[in-house]
């Protein structure tokens, strides 16, 4: 299984229930082929670097999953013939994800400050 970042522009005329609704057939056409989702994140809507179909803004969604390449191929299938999405992206990851990383090293600084305040608590009963 590899790391992979996707991000894809919704159209900015999809909103509310509809941009939920959609963001979902995504998130669900990842778990359907046996990817796993270790972040979903929607950025909202901003200006584009330079219109796209005539359109200037874009609802900008990050996904970052675990998968194979077969899964890569079908997700960008489902995009690719969606009529609302206006650009996608797709880029492999070498090694862990940074959030992932970052609170593993979180945990292990919490194990380490309740190991050095449990040393001096013994060491000041003594």
């Amino acid at each position: 299984m590899r790391n992979y970042e996707a991000i894809y522009i919704i159209h900015p005329e999809v909103v509310g229930d509809e941009l939920t609704a959609m963001v979902e057939k995504f998130q669900k056409v990842l778990t359907d082929q046996a990817a796993e989702i270790h972040k979903l994140d929607n950025w909202g809507t901003r200006k584009l670097a330079y219109p796209i179909q005539k359109v200037e803004r874009g609802c900008y969604v990050q996904t970052l999953f675990c998968g194979g390449p077969e899964v890569i191929a079908e997700f960008e299938r489902r995009l690719r013939l969606d009529e609302k999405i206006l650009r996608f992206l797709t880029v492999r990851f070498d090694g862990e994800f940074p959030a992932v990383v970052e609170a593993e090293v979180e945990t292990k600084e919490a194990e380490e400050t309740v190991a050095v305040e449990a040393e001096a608590a013994t060491a000041d009963s003594e």
